[in-house]
């Protein structure tokens, strides 16, 4: 049974960290491709990130670039994501995904076969 479980999220104050945690199972992990995703109230999930887990190769959006640091740890099927310099804006549930490749592109959702349960980040102002 493939499982995905976020952890991390939390309450913090505009200009914080954080550090989102994705702990994989049930699946070939290094045979996949890792993505954070996120949703906020009234808006469309969208991509944050994503990760190689066969070479490493990264995906940032645009607004996270600079701010965000996603990596994967192999032995331990997890996929790490710091977020530092929050802003109210990043506020969202965020999602941990999963689907079998090597490119880190396509970033759409619908790509996606594999779902955590989301994390709620809240950036206070």
């Amino acid at each position: 049974e493939v499982q995905l479980v976020e952890s991390g999220g939390g309450l913090v104050q505009a200009g914080g960290s954080l550090r989102l945690s994705c702990a994989a199972s049930g699946f070939t992990f290094d045979e996949y491709v890792i993505g954070w995703f996120r949703q906020a109230p009234g808006k469309e999930r969208e991509v944050v990130s994503s990760i190689s887990s066969t070479d490493g190769s990264t995906y940032y959006a645009e607004f996270v670039k600079g701010r965000f640091t996603i990596s994967s740890d192999n032995a331990k099927n997890t996929v790490h994501l710091q977020m530092n310099s929050l802003k109210p804006e990043d506020t969202a549930v965020y999602y941990c995904a999963a689907r079998r490749g090597i490119m880190v592109v396509p970033t759409s959702p619908t790509c996606y076969n594999y779902w955590g349960q989301g994390t709620q980040v809240t950036v206070s102002s």
